[in-house]
C-alpha cells in the first residue's frame, strides 16, 4: 500500500517539475500571464491555446498536483512528525481545493468568446466589465487567494522541515522546500504591500526546480525500498 502512494508521490512531484518548467518557457516565450481581462481577451482572439497558456491553468495543475505527493509525505512523515507533517497536510489540502475554486482560466474563456463575437462596442464593454471583476476577485488579487497562498506555502515550509530530520530524505530536498517555499510566502505576503520590490523575491522560485526532482526521486527511492520489505 505505502509503495503504491510513494509511486505516486514520485509521479506528482515529476509532473509539477514538469508543468513549472513549461510555465517558464511559456513566459520567454508567449509572454508573462495576462493581467488584464482586454488582454486575455485578445489574445483568445488570435489564438485560443495560447490563451489558455497565458493564465493560470498550468499552475492550477501544478498545485492540485500536491493532492498526489503530501499523502506520500504524510504517511512516510507522521510517526517522525505526528503534529508538524498533518498540519502541513491540512494546509496543502485546504489550499488546493480553495486554489480550483477561485481560478477563473475557464469564466474568462467563456466571457472572451461572447466579446469576441459582441456586436456593439456597449457588449464589449460590459464583457470587459465583467472579466476585470472576475480577475479582482480571482487568483493574485482576491482575499481569499492571499490566504490560500499563505497556507499553500506554510504547508511547503512545514513539511520540509519534517523531513529535514527524519532520515528518510536528502538534506537537499527539505532545505531546497524550504528556501523555495520560503521566498514564495515572503513574495506572497508583500505581494498586496510592495508590488515592485517583490519582483526580486522571485529568484527564489529557482529552488523549486531543485525540489520537485529531489522530491520524486525521494519519493520513488521509498517506493522501491517498501517493495522490497513486503517481498
Amino acid at each position: 500500500m505505502h509503495s503504491k502512494l510513494y509511486r505516486i508521490g514520485a509521479i506528482c512531484s515529476a509532473l509539477q517539475l514538469t508543468l513549472i518548467v513549461a510555465y517558464m518557457i511559456v513566459t520567454l516565450t508567449l509572454g508573462p500571464r495576462v493581467t488584464s481581462a482586454e488582454a486575455f481577451f485578445l489574445a483568445q482572439q488570435a489564438n485560443f491555446w495560447t490563451s489558455l497558456l497565458r493564465l493560470d491553468l498550468m499552475m492550477m495543475l501544478l498545485v492540485g498536483l500536491y493532492l498526489g505527493n503530501f499523502p506520500a509525505l504524510l504517511v512516510n512523515l507522521w510517526k517522525h512528525k505526528p503534529l508538524l507533517s498533518p498540519f502541513a497536510s491540512g494546509f496543502t489540502v485546504i489550499a488546493v481545493i480553495l486554489s480550483f475554486a477561485g481560478e477563473s482560466t475557464f469564466a474568462m474563456l467563456h466571457l472572451g468568446d461572447k466579446f469576441i463575437h459582441a456586436s456593439t462596442d456597449l457588449e464589449r464593454s460590459r464583457f470587459l466589465a465583467a472579466g476585470e471583476s472576475i480577475l479582482a476577485s480571482g487568483w493574485w488579487n482576491s482575499t481569499g487567494s492571499y490566504v490560500t497562498g499563505v497556507l499553500l506555502q506554510t504547508g511547503g515550509i512545514m513539511i520540509s522541515m519534517a523531513m529535514l530530520s527524519s532520515g528518510n530524505f536528502h538534506k537537499t530536498t527539505a532545505v531546497a522546500g524550504i528556501v523555495g517555499n520560503s521566498f514564495d510566502l515572503i513574495q506572497h505576503t508583500l505581494s498586496p504591500f510592495l508590488p515592485g520590490v517583490i519582483e526580486y523575491l522571485s529568484l527564489g522560485m529557482v529552488a523549486y526546480l531543485i525540489w520537485y526532482p529531489m522530491l520524486s526521486f525521494d519519493l520513488f527511492k521509498l517506493a522501491k525500498t517498501s517493495s522490497q520489505e513486503i517481498t
